[in-house]
């Protein structure tokens, strides 16, 4: 069963049990509240409408306490005059659990809530997630600085290239590269006269005069005119 009530000028649809926030409605918390302005209540595919509202039903509910409602800003501006006025409200509100529902001598209770009881204690301790991998100690403060222990050397790690094959091992070993002549006095001598007779021949050609080409004139051309 549900029905569609009315307060503070805004309509509500109910059923046993549901908990809704309306305008704010005197009453402690914990105090039991009655609306009898009932326009529709619907009992399967029986459906009632008030006109206005329907005579001889109810909704009973219980205040769960206060709440606020949004925060509006107002704010009046006024041109060319020094004038600023900023208003903020939020409405007071109530929130309510319904409790039941009554219309044509038949009424729908809602089911008493279960009272809240504390968390017990957890008594089982939390497994590790790598359960599996054993976790080394970790020494204390004191220890930490009295004992050093040296890192570890990281092992080499093998290399992938390919070893050259070695070559086979011959009876008659390669001779290494010639050894450089001894410089002797002759030689010498002999390197100084060459450089000197290039010198002198390179003078000699520098020295000859450059001869000009000239081209014979055309005497076969000149008696025919």
């Amino acid at each position: 069963m549900y029905a569609v009530l009315m307060t503070g000028g805004k309509q509500y649809r109910v059923e046993a049990g549901s908990t809704l926030v309306v305008e704010k409605v005197g009453g402690e918390p914990g105090s039991s509240v009655t609306f009898d302005r009932i326009l529709l209540v619907g009992d399967g595919d029986a459906v009632t409408v008030g006109s206005p509202t329907v005579a001889g039903a109810s909704v009973s509910a219980t205040v769960l306490g206060e709440a606020l409602g949004p925060k509006i800003v107002v704010f009046k501006f006024k041109q060319k005059v020094k004038y600023r006025r900023r208003t903020g409200h939020r409405q007071h509100l109530t929130r309510l659990r319904i409790d039941s529902i009554s219309a044509d001598g038949k009424t729908v209770k809602a089911q008493p809530p279960e009272p809240a009881t504390p968390k017990a204690a957890a008594t089982t301790l939390r497994t590790p997630r790598r359960a599996g991998k054993a976790q080394a100690a970790k020494p204390t403060r004191g220890q930490a600085a009295t004992e050093t222990a040296a890192p570890a050397e990281p092992e080499p790690k093998p290399s992938r290239r390919r070893a050259a094959p070695e070559a086979p091992e011959s009876a008659e070993q390669p001779s290494s590269a010639p050894k450089r002549a001894r410089r002797t006095k002759a030689s010498s001598e002999t390197e100084a006269t060459e450089a000197a007779e290039k010198a002198s021949s390179a003078q000699e050609t520098k020295a000859k005069p450059r001869t000009r080409r000239t081209t014979k004139p055309n005497t076969e051309s000149a008696k025919e005119e």
